[in-house]
């Protein structure tokens, strides 16, 4: 007995089946069925990627707009600054040498004095001019101090600031002019943090307070 009509029955039921599967979509792989989902999250982690990337250039974008225009700022009122520092100097002076236990006119003269120059450091901070004025103690800084001397102090340690004879400013992190001090010398009541005679420059050098 030949198996040819019983294999044509079960290829004819498997075509039906075929068909009746192919119309309710029971027939797709599995695979092919996530395909789009696939597509569709690669395509939002593209966008993602060029949305961090949009951010990040427009954050660096923003740094160098806000460096150029305190650039642009330093450059305008560098000059005008520098000129005013001889009236601020003079201004510091009359102070320290106005009697401090002065009455009447003299008392309202002082008063003056300190208001104006108040107001001046006001002026220079609110356009970014800051007055550099370490007190005793504070550590000898190469970028912004300028040693006038050294001696030896029982009051503060070596390496740190015994005096300033003139305030430094700087502008926008730039130094316009140092400050003018003494400093301790080595050895003295103690070492300080900053030792003079080896602070470390930015470049990572180290910086000879004697030379």
């Amino acid at each position: 007995m030949s198996d040819k009509p019983l294999n044509d029955d079960i290829n004819a039921l498997d075509a039906e089946a075929a068909e009746a599967n192919a119309e309710h979509g029971l027939d797709a792989h599995p695979a092919d069925d996530l395909a789009p989902l696939d597509a569709v999250i690669a395509e939002r982690d593209e966008w993602k990627d060029r949305a961090l990337r949009v951010a990040a250039d427009m954050e660096n974008l923003k740094r160098r707009a806000e460096t150029q225009q305190n650039d642009a700022r330093a450059f305008a009122i560098q000059r005008f600054a520098k000129d005013l520092l001889g009236v601020s100097d003079n201004l510091e002076r009359a102070l320290t040498a106005a009697p401090k236990d002065a009455e009447g006119a003299t008392a309202g003269l002082v008063t003056g004095l300190e208001l104006t120059q108040k107001a001046l450091l006001q002026a220079f901070e609110a356009n970014g001019l800051k007055r550099v004025a370490p007190g005793p103690g504070e550590a000898f800084n190469p970028h912004l101090h300028q040693a006038m001397m050294e001696q030896p102090s029982d009051a503060v340690p070596g390496g740190t600031v015994i005096q300033t004879m003139q305030s430094g400013f700087e502008l926008f992190g730039r130094t316009v002019r140092p400050a003018m001090v003494i400093v301790a010398a080595k050895g003295s009541g103690g070492q300080g943090p900053n030792p003079y005679g080896a602070a470390h420059a930015a470049d990572g050098q180290t910086f000879d307070g004697k030379a």
